[in-house]
């Protein structure tokens, strides 16, 4: 692995930004798969069309990512993918029994879904940004290396911390707690964005 890919802070702060982005987002999956079986009653069947929203958000989003690119610069159009995603996971966070669905899950899930769709791919590009051809495998490698670790090192730290504030009995506090420590993990990767990534050309 040449350490030189981490010399430039663009591709650094993306790297960054994407474990603790992922880390957000594999808890989110984690924990609401459970919590509409479990406080929903949802069938398996019912809890995958309940993140339908979500879906079809982020399908949207990714679609117009190319132009809000273009038009933005990579770096702003990922400070508007985390931030929706900020709101959409604090709003979530919230959720509990008895609420309603569309209010309490689909409406978050929305908001979740576009700023996972604008922000996946700026990372992206980011986390390649002005390599060397000949460090360019390089550079696209620590990129999925940064999204399997986040995901499963994310996951980890935050059912510690649920468990910790909630206890292991309580699914509603434990997936409250979970999300909040997503949002804190979001606004990490968001202050990375701002110092890091935007600075640079788009």
């Amino acid at each position: 692995m040449p350490l030189r890919v981490f010399k430039n802070s663009e591709r650094t702060g993306a790297y960054l930004a994407r474990l603790l982005f992922l880390g957000a987002m594999m808890a989110f999956w984690f924990f609401i798969t459970q919590f509409l079986q479990e406080v929903y009653g949802f069938s398996p069947l019912m809890a995958g069309l309940g993140f339908f929203p979500m879906t079809i958000a982020n399908f949207i989003s990714a679609l117009q990512v190319s132009e809000l690119t273009a038009k933005f610069g990579n770096g702003m159009t990922l400070v508007f993918g985390l931030s929706l995603t900020i709101i959409g996971m604090f709003w979530l966070s919230f959720a509990g029994n008895g609420s309603n669905y569309i209010l309490a899950i689909a409406l978050p899930m929305i908001l979740i879904g576009a700023g996972q769709g604008a922000a996946l791919s700026p990372l992206t590009t980011a986390g390649i940004a002005q390599i060397d051809a000949q460090d360019a495998g390089a550079a696209s490698g620590i990129v999925n290396v940064a999204h399997q670790v986040g995901g499963s090192l994310g996951l980890a730290i935050l059912v510690v911390l649920s468990t910790f504030f909630a206890g292991s009995s309580d699914l509603v506090s434990r997936t409250d707690w979970a999300l909040r420590g997503g949002v804190i993990f979001l606004i990490l990767a968001l202050l990375l964005t701002f110092i890091m990534i935007v600075p640079k050309k788009g």
